[in-house]
């Protein structure tokens, strides 16, 4: 993640300290008060979800999957996480309030020191659901929308989804949930954007996570629904300007920019351009501390039957189960190519990312989009959208000339 609000408005948020290591300069509680050594960890507890979206990584499903983790299994897993030291467990699905048990597990992290946050489609939480949450322990809940009601129904394959998260938003924001909204960024929705966030803004959100569409599940279905790089770097661009004008009004929302480092290059020029050349320089200081993609490094993912993966979206490839062996021997075993060469990615990166000026703040982006388009882990990432001026490899170039 790449807090906008915090490089270019100098926002506080709770997760200064995990991302930039910056905790003594923030005012606010921190997740933690250094920068994260252990992978957050994404659980998708169920495949089932009440929804079928086009987008949907996990390939998500209207019926229980079978070989889903029982609550002792689920539990055992979070003890592992906690003792491995997982700042942060995200739980996710399908749709993870199917899960009956899902309080108890919430609770049990909590218990454990975890920080559990949530990840929904809102659609399914109640007043009384909302207070249940809370009570358990949860921490944060994001909640899903993408575009405005018409756009938002036809994407989740289910008329009135718009209204019901909504009313999930202020169940959660009544019962005193920190709220935020997960907002995929694509073609069909890119129009909303600015929608969107002024509705949700004077429900009562403050906090919006613009997303990229990683190629994962069905997401690889709609890859001709992607923004065209024009596209992409205009949308970025609009979220930027927002972000500014909101802070400029008095109104402090986070914005955080999800799942395509190019966005860590395109906020230096950015800054450069808007903000001055010191101020550009400060925050190419703080995305360096932040570090690029995280794939195989500070995140990590576990669905539903144990399995464990690079990310969330790599649902494809299996790092090993938390059925055979505890997640830290998985995730701590080199022996894996793939886990191993994703932490040693900086001399692999091919094309115009092994000679970017950026590859510190990027490490080239998505490996998962790169695979998937040029089957190649290191080839570079098909949604970079800076120019080749802007990552120096015209430079590069005309210095071989």
């Amino acid at each position: 993640m790449i807090s906008v609000s915090k490089l270019l408005c100098d926002l506080d948020a709770e997760g200064d300290g995990l991302r930039y290591d910056a905790a003594e300069e923030s005012g606010k509680p921190q997740i933690t008060e250094e920068k994260q050594r252990r992978p957050v960890v994404v659980w998708n507890v169920t495949r089932q979800c009440n929804l079928y979206c086009q987008h949907c990584y996990a390939s998500a499903d209207t019926e229980t999957a079978p070989g889903e983790l029982s609550t002792e299994e689920g539990k055992t897993l979070l003890s592992e996480l906690a003792d491995y030291g997982a700042p942060v467990v995200l739980f996710s699905g399908g749709e993870p309030l199917v899960r009956d048990d899902l309080e108890e597990l919430i609770a049990h992290a909590a218990d454990l020191g975890l920080r559990p946050v949530l990840s929904t489609n809102g659609t399914l939480i109640t007043e009384e659901r909302a207070a249940d949450l809370r009570d358990a322990g949860l921490q944060y809940a994001g909640v899903s929308v993408d575009g405005l009601p018409e756009r938002n129904d036809a994407f989740r394959g289910e008329e009135g989804a718009f209204d019901a998260a909504v009313r999930g938003i202020e169940n959660c924001l009544d019962a005193g949930l920190k709220t935020g909204l997960r907002y995929t960024i694509t073609d069909h929705n890119a129009p909303d954007l600015e929608g969107v966030v002024d509705l949700l803004t004077d429900v009562g959100l403050d906090r919006f996570c613009f997303y990229h569409l990683d190629y994962g599940g069905r997401g690889t279905e709609i890859l001709d629904a992607d923004l065209t790089p024009e596209e992409r770097r205009e949308a970025v661009e609009r979220v930027c300007d927002m972000t500014r004008e909101y802070h400029d009004r008095g109104e402090e929302i986070e914005t955080l920019l999800v799942g395509n480092y190019a966005d860590a290059g395109f906020l230096v020029e950015y800054a450069r351009e808007h903000l001055g050349t010191e101020q550009a320089e400060r925050i190419y200081q703080y995305l360096r501390v932040n570090g690029g993609d995280p794939a195989g490094e500070r995140v990590a993912n576990v669905d539903y039957q144990g399995n464990v993966h690079p990310t969330q979206f790599w649902q494809g490839y299996s790092l090993g189960n938390v059925r055979d062996r505890p997640f830290g021997a998985i995730w701590e075993d080199e022996s894996n190519p793939v886990l191993r060469d994703l932490r040693d990615r900086d001399d692999r990166l091919t094309g115009k990312c092994a000679d970017c000026q950026y590859q510190d703040v990027c490490r080239g982006g998505s490996r998962l989009r790169a695979l998937t388009v040029h089957d190649d882990l290191f080839a570079p990432d098909p949604q970079c959208y800076l120019t080749d001026e802007e990552v120096g490899v015209a430079d590069a170039r005309a210095a071989t000339r």
